[in-house]
Parts: structure tokens; C-alpha cells; sequence
């Protein structure tokens, strides 16, 4: 069963490519991420507040970009994106409790 995902593609107020993402990325669905990010050339932000949960298979396709993504998350993903090690290759904003991601 493929698990739902939904990718909105869109531009930031600067002109920089933003991707929201909604839903889970696991393996049934990760490579419809990794269409869609390898659809965009130079930076990205990726905005997963909206992500509830996030497999190895997605972390791999992240890992792929991580050069230029900046990624939008919140402290729900805090521990699967600093223990993959993710974290220290892209940037990353949103996992503070105390700030809200921008």
C-alpha cells in the first residue's frame, strides 16, 4: 500500500525554489521525492513541517541533495535528521522548540 504523499512546488519571496512536502516519505513513496528534487537544479528549500515520518529510504534521497537543500522541519524529526547525520550536511531550521521555522 502506498503511503500518501503530496508535493507542492512553489517559490519562496526571494525566487528560491521551495518544495512542501505533506504526509509520510518511506519507501513506497521516496522515489516521487527523488523526481521531484531531481526535477530542480541549484538551491532548494524543502519544507517537511508537514511531514509525519520519514524512512531510511527518504533520508537517502535527502542525503543525495544535501549540498543544497535547506530544510524546514520541526522538532518532530529532530532525532531521524541528527542521528542519520543529515543535519550536519544541509542546513536545517525548524528544530528548536523555542523558534519557530521560517
Amino acid at each position: 500500500m502506498t503511503t500518501p504523499l503530496t508535493l507542492v512546488p512553489g517559490r519562496r519571496p526571494d525566487g528560491t525554489p521551495r518544495l512542501a512536502v505533506t504526509g509520510e516519505i518511506d519507501m513506497s513513496n521516496a522515489g516521487s521525492l527523488a523526481d521531484a528534487l531531481n526535477a530542480t537544479h541549484g538551491p532548494l528549500v524543502l519544507d517537511l513541517t508537514a511531514v509525519g515520518y520519514l524512512d531510511s529510504a527518504g533520508l537517502s534521497v535527502l542525503f543525495a541533495h544535501a549540498d543544497r537543500l535547506t530544510l524546514i522541519a520541526t522538532p518532530l524529526l529532530a532525532p531521524v535528521l541528527t542521528v542519520s547525520g543529515l543535519a550536519d550536511l544541509a542546513t536545517v531550521q525548524g528544530l528548536d522548540p523555542g523558534r519557530p521555522p521560517s
